[in-house]
């Protein structure tokens, strides 16, 4: 199940980005921080008395205004009420309640989304509670006082959030459905793509609106295979405002991720990777996703023997957090290759579900340490005793040491390295867990 979408809302400078950033650092939050993944983002992963929620920070919003920065941040606040599960209303407890406060409750009230009141900056939680109760003007329901600096009461604010989370379902109806999701910046072919596969000799089931604004998804069958194509398009570029544009995307772009299994990243012939390309990515790869990057509009490109092996070396280069997706050149407009990135899907389908006994896996790794021993500081030898397969989807596995931090970053990439050569893994990231075992074997 994919985690749920909360996003904080709120007129500028009441404590958005405070609030936002007090849950993504705490011991509350598992933000990773890959090499390669830009960490200038406006999302992060959260766990709250085990329940993970991905956590949107919006701009400020302005509900009346001509200034066109804060136009702009209200058209992508909007985006996110769309696109959030729970949404946290943040206001100020010092100015109390204004008029911008009134017009973004009424806009909150439209979307028909489970709403949590919060009130921000109480940082005497005995001396300012008689200040609180003006904010049931709202018509929003009990507010909750916090204080995101000095992080009073976030306890109390997250088992609220939690509270109107959808309960996880056992099993799934449509556990053979592969849910591909088509991600990438604006103008790069997606929706060409998504028209292609559907413009041929396919079965199309249904065509359903999606959990975000203007995204479709469209069940199709494939030689007997269910898919489920998540189109993130519709954005329409309105403005110059670049930033603005790409924040747009990104929100948009997280949701189709969490709802998918496999991720085709879009990539323009003719740009090459562009700093929000690595970001869509970025996604894609913190999710533990299935990823295969695509190289759209290959026909408009002039070749030589030497053109696809250079746009391989810059992929690799730019995309180097994530050499297991694999790539393809295909044009969605003229259909060239598009029918071999089904075959693809499939096999990174299959690649994500593999589970392997514990004995395979040790003799692998028993191999991989006789090849290339362990690595040790000052005098101390890292010990790996065993590995065991815990999950799939991503593959995750769990490594039992006798000391964590004596497990170097780049041997734990030689052990992952050894496994690909093993097992394959085309299309999919493995997570390692690095567990100290307990006992006299320590």
């Amino acid at each position: 199940m994919s985690k749920p979408i909360v996003a904080i809302i709120g007129r500028p400078n009441v404590g958005k980005s405070s609030l936002f950033n007090r849950l993504a650092g705490e011991r509350i939050s598992i933000v990773d921080d890959q090499p390669g993944v830009t960490r200038d983002r406006i999302y992060a992963d959260v766990e709250w008395l085990n329940h993970k929620f991905t956590l949107i920070d919006t701009g400020g919003i302005e509900p009346d205004t001509d200034d066109y920065i804060l136009s702009q941040m209200r058209m992508q606040a909007e985006v996110a009420i769309d696109t959030a599960d729970v949404i946290i209303f943040l206001v100020d407890s010092k100015t109390g309640v204004v008029d911008a406060d009134q017009e973004v409750a009424n806009m909150l009230r439209k979307s028909k989304k489970p709403i949590v009141l919060v009130v921000n900056k109480v940082d005497d939680m005995r001396n300012q509670m008689m200040g609180i109760y003006e904010f049931y003007n709202l018509g929003l329901g009990e507010p909750i006082p916090i204080s995101a600096s000095q992080s009073l009461n976030m306890g109390d604010m997250l088992d609220e959030v939690v509270k109107h989370f959808p309960e996880e379902k056992e099993g799934s109806d449509d556990e053979d459905v592969i849910k591909v999701a088509v991600i990438g910046k604006p103008n790069v072919g997606k929706s060409s793509l998504i028209n292609k596969i559907l413009g041929e000799d396919r079965v199309i089931v249904s065509d359903l609106a999606g959990t975000t604004r203007d995204a479709i998804d469209t069940d199709v069958v494939i030689d007997g295979q269910k898919y489920t194509f998540i189109d993130t398009a519709g954005l329409r570029r309105k403005s110059k405002v670049k930033e603005a544009i790409e924040r747009y995307s990104v929100i948009r772009t997280i949701s189709a991720v969490e709802r998918a299994d496999i991720v085709i990243i879009m990539i323009d012939a003719n740009e090459g990777v562009t700093e929000q390309d690595t970001k869509v990515a970025g996604i894609a790869h913190e999710s533990g996703k299935g990823s295969i990057v695509v190289v759209n509009k290959w026909d408009m490109i002039d070749k030589d023997s030497n053109t696809m092996n250079k746009h391989l070396r810059e992929l690799a280069m730019d995309l180097s957090y994530m050499p297991y997706a694999p790539r393809m050149f295909i044009s969605a407009k003229t259909g060239q290759r598009v029918n071999k990135l089904f075959q693809m899907i499939n096999t990174v389908a299959a690649n994500q579900s593999i589970r392997i006994s514990t004995g395979v896996i040790n003799e692998v790794l028993y191999e991989a340490m006789a090849m290339n021993q362990p690595p040790s500081d000052k005098g101390k030898a890292l010990k790996i005793f065993y590995a065991t397969q815990v999950s799939i989807k991503p593959p995750t596995f769990i490594l039992f040491v006798n000391d964590k931090k004596l497990m170097h970053f780049s041997y734990l990439r030689y052990i992952e390295n050894q496994m690909r050569d093993a097992f394959g893994f085309e299309g999919t990231p493995i997570h390692f867990i690095v567990r100290e075992k307990a006992g006299k074997d320590k």
